[in-house]
């Protein structure tokens, strides 16, 4: 099992026992805004996680549940996923063929947004992938409107690259490119 830590965070491979934390983070209209534009129920986020942990599985990596150290509460998920350029297939879905871009992505409950959260988590699952799974190269996909995750990003060293639209994207989306 991979586990991450920094300064305020722990992030550990997902869990079944994510479901309660997950359920009410992704319940949340504000947190789903970008990431398909609606919310999902518990029965939704109970296949997500199988879906994770089936990711870590096939590809070596996936989402990262983020906890905090302080209380152990699961702030929300960071990590990876694996997407088929020529549709923006995924691997939650489908099962991707190489050659494939890895997404470094991140969504963290509502109440832990603007503390850094993601950045810190962000910036250790991008360290680990360059140094461990010697990933030459991680995309970012953002929606132009979404300017917290774009700033993030940009603290990564993320550089903006082509615009790309229509499904599964909830509008214009820029696919923010990070080098090793």
């Amino acid at each position: 099992m991979t586990r991450l830590e920094t300064e305020r965070l722990v992030l550990r491979e997902p869990e079944a026992g994510d479901l309660d934390a997950f359920a009410e983070i992704f319940a949340d209209p504000d947190v789903n805004r970008y990431l398909g534009g609606r919310t999902q129920t518990r029965q939704e986020v109970r296949g997500s996680i199988e879906a994770y942990i089936r990711h870590w599985e096939i590809y070596g990596v996936g989402p990262f549940t983020v906890v905090r150290k302080a209380d152990a509460q699961i702030l929300g998920r960071v990590g990876f996923l694996v997407w088929d350029p020529s549709d923006w297939s995924h691997g939650l879905r489908v099962d991707v063929a190489e050659p494939y871009e890895t997404e470094l992505g991140w969504a963290l409950g509502r109440e832990h947004w603007g503390h850094g959260y993601a950045t810190e988590a962000a910036r250790a699952a991008r360290d680990w992938a360059f140094a461990e799974r010697d990933l030459p190269r991680l995309i970012s996909l953002i929606n132009v409107e979404n300017h917290a995750s774009i700033r993030v990003a940009e603290k990564l060293g993320a550089v903006a690259g082509q615009i790309v639209e229509g499904p599964p994207f909830t509008g214009p989306t820029c696919v923010y490119e990070l080098e090793r």
